[in-house]
């Protein structure tokens, strides 16, 4: 008996909370409507809080409580996990109102939310891009901000993700056998991305590609390619003097240097 009328309690409180709601949603009374919104945001139920902002945007521009409603509804979005319409809210914000206590606190979590956004390596890179734009630009206007750190910190990480598929799709090149345009693609993450850990592979994948583009390549072009072989390899003993891949490139220098004799050989016989 007494669970029937605890639930006989709750429903009646809901349809009541319903009620009330209905009530807000209907008033002509905007101020009534900013208050019941600014209350149902504090008690976190930002599902009613929404709607009740997202009218009072329309309904109070140019007044001056817009700026509290922008504020407010931008987090609405954040707080609902709808991190790329807060990011564009929250950046909207802060161009509205550039002069703004809350100025600030909006540009890091226009830029923060983007970040909350950003796949790791193996997929679409857009919003990693868009996140180290945004958080580049917060540091550039804010540098004595507490927030730089952190910044800082989310950049690095968004460029570690950024470099990793950089080399996987590098790669994915050489795995297919285009390899100029793995070599092409490797050196871009050597440039691009200079504190990448995982620089000892990408040149051996150089050398190796290199190697084989030139063994595969019309006769005008081998020698040329053999050369550079035989320069990447160079490169590569010289940076990484006790590497585990150095067994495999030195039977790649002395294919390399076998076929330029060979191929001197036919040349001096012609």
């Amino acid at each position: 008996m007494t669970k029937k009328i605890t639930t006989i309690i709750l429903l009646a409180s809901v349809l009541f909370s319903c009620g009330q709601y209905q009530k807000v949603l209907k008033s002509d009374d905007y101020n009534y409507k900013y208050i019941k919104a600014v209350a149902y945001y504090e008690s976190e139920d930002f599902n009613r809080a929404m709607p009740l902002f997202n009218e009072l945007a329309t309904v109070l521009r140019g007044t001056a409580k817009m700026e509290e409603v922008s504020y407010y509804f931008a987090y609405c979005h954040y707080s609902t996990g709808d991190n790329l319409m807060a990011a564009y809210l929250f950046k909207n914000f802060t161009q509205n109102y550039p002069n703004s206590k809350h100025t600030e606190e909006c540009a890091y979590l226009s830029a923060y939310c983007y970040y909350l956004e950003a796949p790791n390596f193996s997929l679409d890179a857009t919003n990693n891009y868009k996140a180290i734009k945004e958080l580049q630009a917060f540091v550039n206007r804010f540098p004595a901000s507490e927030k730089v750190e952190k910044c800082n910190e989310l950049l690095d990480e968004l460029r570690v993700i950024l470099s990793k598929k950089a080399f996987e799709n590098a790669k994915q090149y050489f795995v297919t056998e285009n390899y100029k345009s793995a070599i092409i693609a490797l050196e871009n993450v050597l440039i691009d991305f200079p504190s990448y850990t995982n620089r000892e592979e990408v040149h051996f994948l150089i050398v190796q590609s290199s190697y084989l583009l030139a063994i595969n390549s019309i006769s005008t072009k081998v020698v040329d390619r053999l050369k550079a072989t035989l320069d990447a390899y160079e490169q590569f003993k010289d940076n990484y003097a006790t590497s585990g891949y150095l067994k495999e490139l030195e039977y790649t220098y002395k294919k390399t240097n076998q076929t330029l004799t060979e191929l001197k050989q036919i040349k001096d016989e012609i």
